[in-house]
């Protein structure tokens, strides 16, 4: 199911928005990002208690290490709607940046391609700084790997949602050796993180960038 409101996930205790797929955990809660319950390998079906609840605050691994010489981009999604109109964006500073719109999309989908386009961007040595912990935690907790491994299904045996996009990030991450990922909690007065989110936005409203 989408969440229809803003919380937190209680498997990687970041900001569920308005959108993302979510679980419930038992009967009464709590939330979980679909993609978190997932990765853990604990995913709840039809009212089935999971093989180990999830736990409040486990640790996490290790953030990234930034490669050598690495400048950093800034990506972020937006959409008004899920589905709705959907605008993507990814910025290095004030001036080098790029924005696209698609007409119907989703938050997280804008979030997965702000992150691509970023990669693609730049061929050299690169830090992408997101708020969105579906795209950071693929690449350093290595989901990617698990869905590769089950040919492209999750732990729950269900196709990985948003494949065309994942397989060709994942292909690119893989033919390069020299990108790394950060998380950066979003609307907290990073002043790149809101340039980003505001280009988004407006990308979000503009046919005009198909």
């Amino acid at each position: 199911m989408l969440a229809k409101f803003p919380g937190h996930c209680q498997q990687c205790l970041q900001t569920i928005k308005p959108g993302d797929p979510i679980l419930v955990l038992g009967a009464q809660g709590p939330w979980v990002h679909e993609a978190c319950h997932e990765a853990a390998g604990e995913l709840l079906l039809d009212g089935v208690v999971p093989r180990a609840p999830a736990r409040k605050g486990r640790p996490q691994r290790d953030a990234m290490t930034p490669p050598p010489g690495a400048v950093e981009v800034f990506t972020d999604g937006a959409c008004r709607g899920n589905p709705g109109p959907g605008g993507w964006a990814w910025a290095r500073d004030e001036t080098t940046n790029a924005s696209g719109h698609e007409p119907s999309s989703t938050n997280q989908r804008m979030e997965i391609r702000a992150a691509f386009e970023a990669v693609r961007a730049y061929p050299g040595p690169l830090v992408v700084v997101s708020d969105s912990t579906y795209v950071v935690n693929c690449f350093r907790d290595e989901w990617w790997k698990g869905w590769l491994r089950r040919g492209w299904t999750g732990s729950s045996k269900k196709p990985v949602a948003n494949r065309d996009l994942w397989e060709p990030f994942v292909e690119l991450f893989q033919d390069r050796d020299d990108v790394a990922f950060r998380w950066v909690k979003g609307h907290s007065g990073d002043p790149m993180n809101e340039l980003v989110d505001r280009l988004a936005v407006a990308a979000s409203h503009d046919p005009s960038m198909i």
